[in-house]
């Protein structure tokens, strides 16, 4: 399997040279468009100049004067159409002219060789050192009509220069390639971090330091896999204390029932501690059916994003079920309740706003001392439905409020026991209140009870 890299670097290459063919192409085309027929019309001048010249001065050589041209960087054919040909200046390559042609020049015509001369499109006729790429005039010299062809020798006139045009394209072509080496390089160096980092993620070491600094879409992507790999780091310290907690709340109740089995299963015990042990193993029974009720709870909320189902819900009825339903419990501890209910229709999840209400209000009477107070309150504003439940608890401190809606935190490890609170009740509350989009909080002072409040937005 190539590499990143080998992509990159053969990818360059072939930009380079696909580039380079198309701007050849281009090119031609330009010439053959516009450089040719320029071309053609410098040198039929040049070559009227040479024959006006030699016209207005008829008593010098035309050989000799022929060979001053040559030297000045032109290559000339002179011939009568018969048997007599001289060349002067540089030599031809291709030396077959159609008689036709010379006769036509012969008969006083101007011929427009490099104009007409077919190269083809992908092959510059500028440097084609052929005589049919030429201009040809009449010349009369000594009573003798003679054709004359001239073109420019690009060898003498553009030699140096063509050299100089040939190393530029060699420099340029190697160091184009050295810069996509060392270029493709540093545009996979950071893809290639990311490649270990992830390695050592799929290790369980969460620990990685990319240092990358560029702003580009790469650096980018290396800022949010950096936070990615902050964000599995925790979520996998939350996971093995979830893992942790959940054993040790689950280890509790089993530890005591399977101790109280022993004891009841020895036949040493009086009928009075038989009763007692077996209260004791139905309170740990459903404090485990709690417990992994909840649990179950939970899982199936981390699964969900969005509410499966939403339907009118007539909040005020919720509450006043509820109140009548728990009863027994706030009667028991002589416990004052007040309700402030508006009559508000909100729609959601009815079965999963019921278990929020109940949790908060099993908190409240767990948590309020006997002969105590709550009060709850359901209003609406213009664009939030809100609920408070108040209780005069001894309220809780700020370093617990800061963590009471964390898993399995329990604000009094003390009580725990006794309350039975397996510090799931808040975390379940506060996924449901999320699942609609709304937001729970709480205020606590150990001199006016605590507040939980849930904003939960119109539809």
């Amino acid at each position: 399997m190539k590499s990143l890299y080998s992509r990159i670097v053969v990818t360059m290459l072939v930009v380079i040279l696909s580039s380079s063919l198309l701007g050849f192409f281009f090119a031609n085309i330009y010439y053959q468009i516009k450089l040719k027929p320029f071309n053609d019309e410098k040198t039929a001048k040049i070559a009227e100049e040479v024959q006006q010249f030699y016209q207005s001065n008829a008593s010098i050589s035309l050989k000799e004067y022929l060979e001053n041209v040559g030297e000045l960087g032109y290559e000339l054919y002179l011939t009568d159409g018969k048997d007599q040909s001289s060349y002067f200046g540089g030599a031809f390559r291709k030396k077959d002219l159609p008689n036709k042609t010379v006769q036509q020049v012969l008969a006083g015509e101007t011929y427009h060789g490099i104009d007409t001369f077919d190269t083809g499109i992908f092959i510059t006729g500028f440097f084609d050192n052929d005589v049919r790429n030429t201009i040809g005039v009449p010349v009369k010299a000594d009573g003798e009509q003679l054709a004359l062809f001239i073109r420019q020798d690009p060898e003498q006139q553009f030699g140096e220069l063509r050299i100089f045009f040939a190393m530029i394209l060699v420099f340029t072509s190697i160091i184009s390639i050295l810069f996509v080496l060392i270029s493709g390089r540093y545009i996979v160096k950071p893809v290639v971090k990311l490649t270990n980092a992830t390695k050592k993620i799929r290790r369980g070491n969460y620990d990685v330091a990319l240092e990358v600094r560029r702003k580009d879409e790469i650096g980018q992507l290396a800022d949010s896999f950096a936070k990615m790999a902050s964000e599995l780091e925790k979520s996998e310290a939350a996971r093995q204390e979830f893992v942790a907690n959940v054993s040790h709340e689950l280890q509790s109740p089993l530890t005591s029932m399977q101790g109280f089995a022993r004891l009841l299963g020895s036949g040493t015990l009086t009928e009075k501690e038989q009763k007692e042990y077996l209260t004791v193993l139905s309170e740990e029974t459903t404090r485990l059916s709690s417990l992994t009720k909840q649990l179950l709870t939970l899982a199936s909320l981390d699964q969900e994003s969005e509410l499966r189902k939403k339907e009118p819900v007539q909040l005020a009825e919720q509450w006043r079920q509820l109140i009548q339903m728990t009863e027994w419990s706030w009667r028991e501890k002589e416990l004052t309740i007040n309700l402030e209910l508006a009559d508000i229709n909100y729609s959601g999840d009815a079965e999963l706003l019921y278990q929020v209400w109940s949790n908060l209000l099993n908190n409240a009477i767990k948590y309020t001392p006997e002969s105590g107070d709550i009060q709850v309150r359901l209003y609406e504003e213009t664009t939030n439905v809100f609920v408070e439940v108040w209780n005069s608890g001894a309220g809780i401190s700020k370093e617990d409020m800061a963590k009471i809606f964390d898993r399995f935190y329990k604000a009094s490890q003390s009580r725990t026991r006794e309350e039975g609170s397996s510090g799931l009740g808040l975390s379940i509350c506060k996924k449901i209140i999320t699942l609609h989009h709304g937001e729970i909080s709480v205020e606590s002072n150990t001199e006016k009870g605590t507040t939980f409040i849930v904003r939960l937005p119109k539809n």
